[in-house]
């Protein structure tokens, strides 16, 4: 049954990751950022920030851009489907502080599985998490079908 079970999750990752070209920018349905996704500030914000991390194929290599972000609790994180989907933002609830898990399924729409966002297959789609109510920590995070791949991150809310 384990061996089966291997085996088919193999699949599922093989199959969402094989032989997909590059699309064109199809940019006329993307939301523009707000702010850069770049290092955590230092000085404090009034929370609110909408920052954007981009699921992307590079290479051989899958991953988020930034793999490593800090907020404000409050916040909500714009992933992007930029290139090698499909892609989902799945979180691990061993490592999410403790009281957050219901904080981030109220923030998470269309879960597929508790803590699991959905597939995005469209170029430029975007799936909105919200880390309204969501307590001090770190959340970690990956993308499902491209977990064996290392795409993984972590955020950091303040």
């Amino acid at each position: 049954m384990r061996v089966t079970s291997m085996v088919a999750g193999l699949a599922f990752v093989l199959a969402a990751c094989g032989g997909e070209k590059k699309a064109a920018d199809q940019s006329a349905t993307a939301t523009p950022p707000e702010q850069p996704a770049a290092a955590p500030a230092a000085a404090p914000s009034g929370g609110g920030g909408t920052p954007d991390v981009n699921m992307v194929l590079e290479g051989s290599t899958y991953k988020f851009d930034p793999a490593e972000l800090t907020i404000k609790a409050g916040d909500v994180i714009n992933f992007h489907n930029k290139s090698g989907g499909p892609h989902n933002v799945s979180f691990w609830s061993d490592s999410i502080p403790s009281g957050a898990a219901d904080a981030l399924k109220a923030g998470m729409p269309d879960q597929m599985a508790p803590l699991e966002g959905p597939l995005l297959t469209e170029p430029d789609a975007v799936y909105k998490v919200s880390f309204a109510g969501a307590p001090a920590g770190e959340y970690k995070f990956y993308c499902l079908p491209h977990l064996a791949l290392g795409m993984h991150g972590k955020v950091k809310v303040q």
